[in-house]
């Protein structure tokens, strides 16, 4: 018996298929430009938040930012250096997509209709109504048979954020004329 030598790596990547064509890969650099550019913005943008004086948290406004920009720029070097060692991203065969089934329109327009009615109602309600408003529609636009598991869920995911950034991190989200009387829900 005679072993064979390995299949390189875009071989077992794909499931034993040859390697691709030569083919430039435009779409990979494109990509990885674009998450540069992003973090590179999310960097420059942390740098911009106002800290109150006399903050005594650890964990300011700006430390998210900067993690996540540090992250996108360290994902997008990452990525050109392995496009460059010609290690490419593999395209999906199993998705179930139809691609020739028409672009539903009514499920867009409301779900740009949430998030535009998100924006009236942060300032008018409240942020935890707004969450509420936001992820209960796009549930049900998007087909949730129970809609008020959505609105709870909403509800509840609304109210955390509203408390993780109002109580803990010391940045201020409208509480809403519901919520307002509340002290533990401002910043």
């Amino acid at each position: 018996m005679t072993e064979s030598a390995p299949a390189p790596l875009d071989a077992q990547a794909s499931g034993g298929a040859p390697p691709r064509g030569t083919r430039a890969p435009v779409g990979e650099y494109a990509f990885a430009a674009v998450c540069a550019a992003l973090g590179v913005y999310a960097i420059i943008g942390a740098g911009f938040i106002r800290v109150p004086p006399g903050s005594a948290s650890v964990l300011g406004p700006r430390v998210f930012p900067y993690a996540v920009g540090v992250l996108l720029v360290a994902a997008s070097v990452a990525v050109i250096v392995q496009v460059a060692r010609g290690r490419r991203g593999v395209p999906d065969d199993g998705e179930d997509v139809d691609p020739d089934a028409p672009t539903d329109w009514l499920t867009v327009a409301k779900l740009v209709a949430f998030f535009l009615t998100q924006l009236v109602l942060i300032e008018w309600a409240g942020w935890p109504i707004g969450v509420a408003v936001l992820f209960a529609g796009a549930a049900w636009s998007l087909g949730a048979k129970r809609w008020w598991v959505a609105v709870l869920a909403g509800l509840g995911l609304g109210l955390v954020t509203q408390l993780v950034f109002g109580a803990w991190l010391g940045l201020s989200l409208p509480a809403g004329p519901l919520l307002d009387w509340i002290p533990i829900f401002h910043g």
